[in-house]
């Protein structure tokens, strides 16, 4: 890993002398998962502002996912983000400022509140889907198609299903 200001390598101190051949060092395979996690995310985002979104934030998407189609209460969202009801209410206070939701009565239950999205917020998701369409496409056209889709097999090979599309990534980061 490279401190990004000081351009230094600060890497862990790696045993080498285990004698096991390694063509590549395996702490390198989280770290280039997640360079490559970063930069789809930080183009979405460069993106998204260009387009009329210039306050979404990765924290935003998620949160925006969990909330759903039909709505949920700040304890639905905090339970898919894997975060306390209180961490959910500050998202959710953000994505009310901005914009991308909205509170109303759960037809249900009159005690209960509900966040929906706005139609500014599934702008912004129909937006990110797009493109992460067209970033895909990008890479197909950096990889080739064939490197690309098998990169995904791969991956999906690896990944349990059950956590492939979880949405509480920010908490398992540490970061509510």
């Amino acid at each position: 890993m490279v401190d990004h200001v000081a351009g230094e390598n600060v890497n862990q101190v790696v045993d080498k002398g285990k004698g096991v051949p390694h063509d590549t060092p395996g702490f390198e395979l989280p770290l280039l998962l997640f360079g490559g996690f970063r930069t789809l995310i930080e183009q979405l985002h460069t993106r998204l502002a260009d387009e009329g979104h210039p306050d979404m934030r990765p924290a935003h998407g998620f949160a925006m996912q969990a909330v759903g189609v039909h709505g949920a209460t700040a304890s639905d969202i905090g339970r898919r983000l894997g975060v306390s009801k209180q961490a959910a209410g500050k998202t959710v206070d953000r994505l009310l400022a901005v914009g991308y939701a909205e509170r109303a009565d759960d037809p249900v239950d009159a005690r209960r509140k509900l966040v929906r999205l706005t139609p500014r917020g599934y702008d912004a998701l129909a937006r990110s889907a797009a493109i992460f369409d067209d970033l895909r496409a990008e890479w197909i056209a950096t990889l080739g198609a064939d490197r690309v889709r098998d990169m995904e097999a791969a991956l999906r090979n690896v990944v349990p299903e059950e956590t492939a599309f979880r949405l509480d990534a920010t908490s398992w980061m540490g970061t509510p």
